[in-house]
């Protein structure tokens, strides 16, 4: 008897016509049942953003893909509270058009949907294109389909989002995957000061800040290097070695 594939829900913070969506979506299809719940619109940098004071809408288009008119995050919360018929095995995001390193995984909408995932299954995926431009959206495919298939082979783990960002060059070229840490960016100084028509004073936050830390064994290193980085992102952001010296410093009694 042949077993079912695997059923993943797929989305991105770029939107539902999204090239990268559209590719991960037919690099997925024929090994997983799949259905894509995605924003109607780019929500790039939206991180975990839940709309909670106006309704949200679903529009089902001609391809079977679903959108909606919240974020990533609403997008994977009613998708898995209302909109697919059964328990997906993994969510997976992405592709997004740009890198997803260092930094940039608290402003992330693609990290935070996959986050959103956390509460089906131990592990999440997220997958980024690392260029300004992309154009290799056939290989981060092939290495999708890879990486998803070795995700669901792992047999324990903590609740986690892989983090994965392929480098922007043809798949021949491609020269491994690297499971890696995040690098570090410096503070931006970024935002540009504007007058508008109106003579108001408006803010234009620009792009992030240099690389800092590109040192071996981070994602930077990896990428720049032709390597897929794999950055492992804990769900539960609790500090934990800090525990036991806030306990001597803060328990007490009133």
């Amino acid at each position: 008897m042949t077993s079912q594939p695997n059923f993943l829900l797929l989305t991105n913070d770029d939107g539902v016509n999204a090239l990268g969506l559209c590719s991960l979506e037919e690099a997925l299809r024929d090994d997983f049942d799949v259905q894509v719940v995605a924003p109607s619109q780019n929500w790039s940098g939206s991180s975990h953003a839940l709309t909670l004071k106006q309704p949200l809408y679903t529009k089902t288009h001609t391809n079977g893909f679903i959108s909606t008119t919240g974020t990533p995050v609403d997008s994977v919360h009613i998708g898995l509270t209302r909109l697919v018929k059964k328990k997906p095995s993994m969510v997976v995001s992405g592709i997004n058009h740009g890198a997803n390193m260092g930094d940039d995984v608290l402003y992330s909408g693609t990290i935070a949907a996959a986050m959103e995932g956390r509460f089906i299954n131990d592990i999440s995926l997220a997958f980024s294109l690392a260029s300004f431009q992309p154009v290799n959206f056939d290989a981060a495919g092939r290495i999708a389909n890879i990486i998803v298939k070795k995700a669901l082979a792992l047999s324990e783990s903590e609740p986690m989002v892989l983090n994965v960002n392929i480098p922007d060059i043809p798949y021949a070229d491609i020269r491994g995957i690297r499971v890696t840490r995040l690098g570090r960016r410096s503070c931006p100084d970024s935002v540009q000061t504007l007058t508008d028509p109106k003579g108001n004073t408006v803010y234009w936050i620009g792009p992030p800040g240099d690389v800092e830390d590109d040192s071996p064994g981070t994602d930077f290193h990896a990428v720049s290097n032709g390597f897929v980085s794999i950055t492992p992102i804990s769900v539960d952001k609790t500090a934990n070695k800090a525990i036991v010296e806030m306990k001597e410093r803060f328990d007490c009694h009133f």
